[in-house]
């Protein structure tokens, strides 16, 4: 049996991984959505109130749809809260909150990581929404050339996530410093809050094995006999 072929056995736990970690920020995200917080605010007022602490005054807040598809844009310096954050008043939104605020305070402090990643995404994109295919037609044409200039795209997209996972718990440790030195969140609350940036933190991991693992099956794929 070739390792390609092995290697659909091999992906079996790491999707069982990927899931669990999905299903961990869901139920955790759910869980502290409904614990309130005792200051009474909501994660946009937080949002707004952590701005002010560190100084920054040229970031704009806006609402965004959806669940959990809360982001700092830091091409135009634009937070972007969904609703259940936005007017939460749970330790789960005003944690996420906080994390979004996490990477405007990046971004506000120049973080080399994060600026390097900002300026490597235009190609992650292009790498991303070609890769496979390249790899799927050099090896179907037999042309192994072109296959490898897929595999070497896709390598780029694994380097993007390998980047991003620091980046993503940087923000989540800003985040918790700031809500506990605010006195935002009192430590039984910042438990709760941590908690549900660790599992989002997790979706990234599980994000960043499921990409390797498939960088490695791509290898195989193009490897030459």
């Amino acid at each position: 049996m070739s390792f390609w072929q092995l290697s659909f056995f091999l992906m079996l736990p790491v999707m069982i991984f990927a899931g669990y970690a999905q299903q961990k920020i869901r139920r955790t995200y759910a869980q502290y959505s409904q614990v309130p917080a005792k200051r009474g605010l909501n994660g946009e007022m937080i949002a707004r109130q952590l701005l002010q602490d560190n100084g920054i005054t040229d970031v704009t807040i806006e609402s965004t749809r959806g669940k959990l598809t809360d982001h700092y844009d830091p091409r135009n310096r634009t937070l972007r809260l969904s609703q259940g954050v936005s007017q939460g008043q749970s330790i789960a939104a005003i944690g996420v909150a906080a994390h979004e605020i996490g990477h405007a305070v990046q971004h506000n402090q120049k973080d080399w990581l994060l600026t390097f990643r900002n300026r490597f995404a235009p190609v992650v994109q292009i790498g991303s929404s070609m890769a496979i295919p390249l790899v799927l037609v050099g090896y179907f044409i037999g042309f192994v050339g072109l296959a490898k200039i897929g595999v070497f795209l896709f390598g780029l997209v694994v380097f993007f996530q390998l980047i991003t996972v620091p980046v993503e718990k940087d923000a989540s440790r800003k985040a918790l410093i700031m809500l506990r030195d605010g006195g935002y969140l009192d430590e039984t609350e910042l438990f709760g809050a941590k908690r549900v940036l660790d599992a989002a933190a997790l979706t990234y991991i599980a994000s960043l094995i499921v990409a390797i693992a498939q960088l490695l099956r791509l290898l195989a794929l193009t490897r030459d006999d």
